[in-house]
């Protein structure tokens, strides 16, 4: 089925418009990160990608564009689990445990360089967290109680929960972009929808979200990030042929980068711009670990995506 040239703006319109406009009472009540209103303003504008998806299909009827049936449009923008249901499933199963082992390998890399000063058995600022989140107030647990709950969280829970709201990114980045970009090659469209992903997290980014000690550089400094693991996202969507080995990724990424705050050091508190999974490191490590599985299984051509 040919493309209309006017699908990929009309994502982008759609996308970008409604997260500039759903994050706009951050702007004007200039709420603080971390702030319930901040993090609920976060989620919503998780799901304009798949409004965006959603607009192109509605747009695509109104022009009389030739009948696809649900069926043929979702496996296209990857809802389904691809041509080797097996394989998809192994992938969601190493995006799942995959993704905080990389966590995990971040933050000791980080440690190894010095750039990372952790406290494992004191949590101390885990503790200072707990503290400011209940000023005057006794924990009735153990910090280092609540800590083993978060991981084992991190590791059988939390991507579940989280994937529902990646989804709502994944079906727009990784489902529907990143294969209507693929004319230009494998390697730009990974790079394309990676800067697209990173720009459009801007309504947080100028804020300082996720490295609130840079301020409005945290913009620039996190399409770096969404370069590299979008890449990776982007070589589990197009080998498996579906969508859900990067929601799941995505999913298991948003529950556990945290890790670095949990067992860091109050009294040297962490870079997030350098160390972890988002800072350099991170990236570097990303980075690697996409230029190896990228070699050892290269991206065969995929099928165009339409509205």
């Amino acid at each position: 089925m040919p493309r209309r040239s006017t699908d990929l703006w009309l994502f982008l319109l759609v996308t970008f418009g409604l997260s500039w406009l759903f994050a706009l009472p951050l702007w004007l009540t200039g709420a603080q990160i971390g702030a319930p209103v901040f993090t609920a303003i976060g989620v919503a504008m998780m799901f304009t990608p798949t409004l965006g998806v959603l607009a192109v299909r509605l747009w695509g009827r109104r022009l009389g564009e030739p009948a696809t049936t649900w069926r043929e449009w979702a496996g296209r923008t990857g809802l389904w689990t691809g041509e080797r249901r097996g394989r998809t499933l192994a992938f969601v199963a190493l995006a799942w445990f995959g993704t905080p082992l990389l966590v995990v390998v971040a933050i000791a890399l980080s440690a190894a360089l010095g750039l990372l000063s952790v406290d494992l058995w004191g949590l101390s600022l885990f503790r200072e967290s707990l503290a400011a989140a209940s000023p005057g107030r006794s924990l009735p647990v153990e910090p280092g109680v609540l800590a083993a709950v978060q991981v084992v969280s991190i590791l059988l829970i939390a991507p579940l929960i989280n994937s529902i709201a990646a989804f709502g990114e994944e079906w727009g980045w990784r489902g529907w972009l990143l294969p209507r970009l693929m004319t230009l090659g494998t390697w730009r469209a990974l790079l394309v929808s990676g800067l697209i992903w990173g720009v459009w997290h801007f309504p947080l980014t100028l804020r300082g979200y996720n490295y609130p000690e840079l301020g409005a550089w945290a913009a620039p400094m996190f399409i770096v990030f969404c370069v590299v693991f979008g890449a990776l996202l982007g070589w589990l969507r197009l080998y498996s042929g579906s969508v859900w080995p990067a929601v799941v990724g995505h999913g298991s990424l948003n529950a556990s980068a945290g890790l670095t705050l949990l067992i860091g050091n109050a009294a040297d508190p962490p870079n997030l711009a350098v160390a972890g999974i988002t800072g350099l490191v991170g990236s570097a490590l990303l980075a690697a670990v996409f230029a190896l599985v990228i070699k050892r299984w290269p991206i065969e051509p995929q099928p165009q995506t339409t509205g």
